[in-house]
């Protein structure tokens, strides 16, 4: 897959979209659990899925601009369902992390120094982030970008 330099500069790109989009991850789910008090699990979906749509624009036009020879509608789709794969991936494994983390957290932090709850979301959340970032990049250029050379 990393045969040329082209190939490694798409992959960074697509490191760079994805950053971008784990800020909107972040950002959405801290703020429906922590201002709106929805509850961790539906939050993640709500923020996984404006990640999406923020990914999929910014690789599109930005990591593959010479992906051209499918029609938008059918990027996203396939897009779409990389990503529902990796939710489905991703969901479990926070719910897993969750349960591990904050008991952890709770032994280990001070306390009143930070919420275990909050920390072990966040690191729960970034550890499920890299491991759905993997499976994004090898499924959506072998599926989604594959007209690209």
């Amino acid at each position: 897959m990393f045969k040329n330099r082209k190939e490694w500069t798409r992959f960074f790109r697509f490191a760079i979209v994805g950053a971008s989009g784990a800020v909107v991850d972040f950002g959405i789910l801290n703020l429906f659990t922590l201002i709106f008090k929805v509850a961790y699990v539906p939050s993640s979906v709500i923020s996984f899925i404006m990640a999406v749509l923020n990914n999929f624009l910014w690789n599109r036009y930005w990591t593959y601009p010479d992906s051209r020879s499918k029609h938008v509608a059918k990027q996203l789709t396939q897009f779409a369902i990389i990503n529902v794969v990796g939710l489905a991936i991703r969901t479990p494994l926070l719910a897993f992390l969750e349960g591990v983390l904050i008991k952890w957290f709770t032994s280990f932090l001070p306390k009143g120094f930070l919420s275990p709850t909050l920390v072990g979301h966040n690191i729960g959340l970034a550890i499920a982030i890299l491991v759905v970032m993997l499976w994004n990049y090898i499924a959506n250029r072998y599926w989604t970008y594959n007209d690209v050379k």
